[in-house]
């Protein structure tokens, strides 16, 4: 065959190595996987597709990372009006994808992430009062899902959010599992909803599933030796390394 699932050979050998690397980074600091996933293969098959190709490997990798860590119930308790708004609004950001020019969601996203990161490195912390979580999650979920079906990476504000509850590191990685996990399937009825969905597309997402979990189980490992303060020194560092990326393919794509 030609092509495998719509990939030639040469773009099928990439997107497995994408999702290896992508996978690695979320096992390592539980997010990641659609920013780099997509960042990387759009430069090859553009917004749309890359998309989609990430849907499967986003969506397994999420299941796991939402029910492991022995936190569900306490978290969804706290969490769902956070949740309920970033899935209720995501649809809202994939009709403005079909609006903007590419690249202009990417470029806010990674100022944000910047922005967020430096003065979190330099020392400043912030915590919230419990009668401000469910006010400030309703705001961060809105604005996450709309940079959700903006850009498929389902992290800005939402990791800002769960950062500042104070959540232990293991709570923290559920915590975000399951933002990824409902924004993931609210991602695929959204992308479907708007005619964007394909059969062999969705096969080659399905076929990049096994990289992923590799790269996941790997990161996994390798996140045992962090300390719990070390741990967040590296979230942080994550955040502002996929800000500073994101920001140049932003300008990037809209030069194109």
């Amino acid at each position: 065959m030609s092509e495998l699932f719509g990939l030639s050979p040469d773009l099928a050998v990439i997107a497995v190595l994408v999702f290896v690397i992508a996978g690695f980074v979320k096992g390592l600091v539980g997010f990641g996987l659609p920013a780099i996933g997509l960042g990387l293969m759009t430069v090859f098959v553009g917004i749309e597709k890359a998309m989609l190709l990430i849907l499967w490997p986003a969506f397994l990798t999420n299941v796991w990372q939402a029910f492991s860590g022995g936190h569900l119930k306490v978290l969804l308790a706290r969490l769902w009006p956070f949740l309920v708004t970033a899935v209720l609004t995501l649809g809202a950001g994939t009709f403005i994808l079909t609006q903007v020019p590419e690249g202009a969601a990417d470029l806010v996203l990674g100022m944000l992430m910047v922005a967020y990161a430096l003065p979190m490195l330099a020392g400043v912390s912030f915590l919230l009062e419990e009668r401000q979580v469910v006010p400030v999650g309703i705001a961060a979920g809105l604005l996450n899902g709309v940079f959700s079906g903006l850009t498929g990476a389902f992290v800005v504000p939402g990791i800002m959010y769960l950062q500042v509850l104070g959540l232990s590191r293991d709570a923290l990685i559920q915590a975000l599992g399951l933002l990824f996990l409902s924004s993931t399937v609210a991602l695929g009825l959204s992308l479907g909803g708007f005619g964007l969905v394909g059969g062999r597309e969705m096969l080659a997402s399905a076929a990049l599933v096994l990289p992923a979990l590799s790269g996941v189980w790997a990161g996994q490992r390798f996140r045992s030796r962090f300390s719990d303060a070390a741990f967040r020194k590296l979230i942080q560092l994550a955040i502002l390394a996929l800000g500073l990326y994101l920001v140049p393919l932003g300008i990037w794509r809209l030069v194109q």
